[in-house]
């Protein structure tokens, strides 16, 4: 169906039963509508509104048990099916910090919240949905078989709004300007060297008015070197075979989720990298990544070693680490295989 103008709820629905196979995001791709929005023409429909209150939604979450928790941006999927235990809540940040699911979030991004059910035959799917002023999905929350239904309800009715519209009013994202970085690469050199945190890196950025592929750009190769596009399956290899622990993040405005841990199913599709594991899956896009990066940041203990690949906007599509915890040097096989990724020669441009 294709629409000139904005489509009404109706039409947002009818178009959703004429396709009930299409993924929500791509449905709303053709209907030039938000996420956000497609999810908001059935309230009332198999759609509550809910207020995104994400520390009163984190003190009610754990009680629901098991479910599968996912984080995306445009280019990779994030999912982990676990627990929301160890919660830290907090007005700016707020942490997850359980055994399989681990979330940095940023409670003012959350703009929107949803609980949706959706009959799948003689089943029916649970879920709870935000989603930023654009419309654009922040986190999602599946229930799973063995789910507290009990529990789910009283967190929905807990959360519900006495608004329960069929239409948001969407702040469309700003554009994203790629503009040529305008710092000295000697600053960014100095301010590098002298991290003894990773932590300390977004700060680098703020003082310098730096994008994070900027910096990356200008730090020069013993700090950051771009690899071969060929890296990013390499490295999926040798995290296989050697059955090394790996971080991998996957972030958007609104959350980080992190994934620490082997991988074992590594599964190729198309243009998709797939990893099928029992509690953690993941779907890359390698047709979106621009660049990659083998990045080295200074700790107190030596240093850590990232890949990072980024969009043909400079947006950073996803991290991977060794895993390693607080106060640890990095592990040896990790740091053997990421310094040793094949590499190409760093671009004029950089």
């Amino acid at each position: 169906m294709n629409f000139v103008a904005k489509p009404s709820p109706g039409e947002i629905r009818q178009a959703r039963a004429d396709n009930p196979k299409m993924r929500e995001r791509d449905l709303a791709a053709q209907l030039a509508v938000s996420e956000a929005e497609l999810v908001a023409a059935h309230v009332g429909e198999g759609a509550t509104v809910i207020e995104p209150r994400v520390n009163d939604l984190l003190a009610g979450l754990e009680a629901v048990g098991e479910v599968m928790a996912l984080t995306r941006n445009e280019s990779a999927v994030h999912e982990k099916i676990g627990i929301y235990d160890n919660v830290h809540p907090g007005p700016h940040a707020a942490m997850v910090l359980g055994g399989e699911i681990d979330l940095r979030i940023f409670p003012k991004a959350w703009a929107y919240g949803f609980a949706v059910e959706k009959r799948d035959g003689d089943d029916i799917r649970r879920s709870l949905q935000f989603f930023d002023k654009a419309g654009d999905a922040v986190h999602k929350i599946h229930l799973r078989p063995s789910s507290n239904l009990y529990a789910f309800h009283k967190l929905v009715a807990s959360l519900a709004s006495d608004a329960q519209a069929q239409e948001l009013e969407i702040e469309p994202a700003a554009p994203v300007e790629l503009v040529p970085a305008s710092a000295d690469g000697n600053a960014v050199r100095d301010r590098w060297a002298a991290m003894t945190d990773p932590h300390e890196f977004v700060g680098l950025l703020r003082s310098l008015k730096l994008s994070r592929r900027e910096a990356v750009g200008l730090v020069g190769d013993d700090f950051a070197w771009q690899l071969d596009a060929s890296a990013l399956h390499a490295m999926f290899n040798h995290a296989v075979e050697q059955a090394f622990p790996i971080m991998c993040f996957v972030g958007n405005r609104g959350c980080i989720q992190i994934h620490s841990g082997p991988i074992m199913n590594v599964k190729p599709m198309g243009p998709w990298i797939n990893v099928m594991d029992p509690t953690f899956h993941l779907h890359l896009r390698a047709d979106h990544v621009a660049e990659l990066w083998g990045v080295r940041k200074p700790t107190k203990e030596g240093h850590v070693t990232s890949i990072e690949a980024y969009d043909a906007r400079g947006e950073l599509i996803i991290q991977f680490f060794g895993k390693r915890k607080e106060g640890e040097d990095e592990r040896s096989d990790w740091r053997l295989i990421a310094e040793n990724l094949p590499r190409t020669p760093r671009s004029s441009a950089a």
